[in-house]
């Protein structure tokens, strides 16, 4: 059930967050051959939020690395870096930028703009505020999870190979999962 709450959680606070690039992951899911999923990631290089007054006023900006692809299988990652797939030479980076932060009960979607191998696409990111904390060096940090289902086919990502006894070897639906730690600028 959707709610209208703009506040924000208890434990945010207003301000500048940075992503954490060395404890934050981008992950993605995509079945193979119609019957197995294989799961890979890509690193998260920069990203900030900022936080409002309230949810309204908070935004969301990231970029990935698609070079940073890692599916376990080093000559599939070479593969998908290639123009058959995320062409890295081509489109060295990935972005999303936020349009809009709302409650979705305990949880929140975050609207925005999603490029990846130069196609721009509007996508809603299912969130989960996991709370704050103090670490070791004194920094304040929030985490979060999120997750998303995109078509590859809707950011050009279309090739495929058909399979001998029907189908084809990739999926179109890709989902999209964020581990993100996030600090708390002064």
């Amino acid at each position: 059930m959707s709610t209208t709450t703009t506040s924000l959680p208890a434990g945010l606070t207003a301000g500048t967050w940075t992503i954490d690039a060395s404890h934050s992951e981008a992950s993605f899911t995509v079945r193979h051959a119609g019957i197995s999923k294989v799961r890979g990631s890509v690193a998260i290089t920069d990203g900030t939020l900022t936080v409002g007054d309230d949810l309204a006023a908070s935004s969301v900006v990231a970029t990935l690395d698609p070079s940073t692809v890692s599916t376990g299988d080093a000559g599939r990652d070479g593969h998908l870096q290639t123009a058959d797939f995320f062409d890295v030479e081509t489109f060295g980076s990935w972005t999303f930028t936020s349009t809009g932060v709302r409650a979705d009960g305990e949880d929140f979607l975050i609207a925005g703009d999603l490029t990846l191998h130069g196609v721009t696409r509007p996508v809603e990111l299912e969130t989960e505020f996991h709370g704050t904390a103090v670490d070791a060096y004194g920094n304040l940090r929030a985490g979060f999870s999120a997750q998303t289902t995109i078509s590859r086919k809707e950011f050009g990502l279309t090739w495929n190979a058909a399979l001998e006894a029907g189908g084809v070897l990739v999926s179109d639906k890709v989902v999209l999962n964020l581990e993100v730690s996030a600090i708390r600028q002064a």
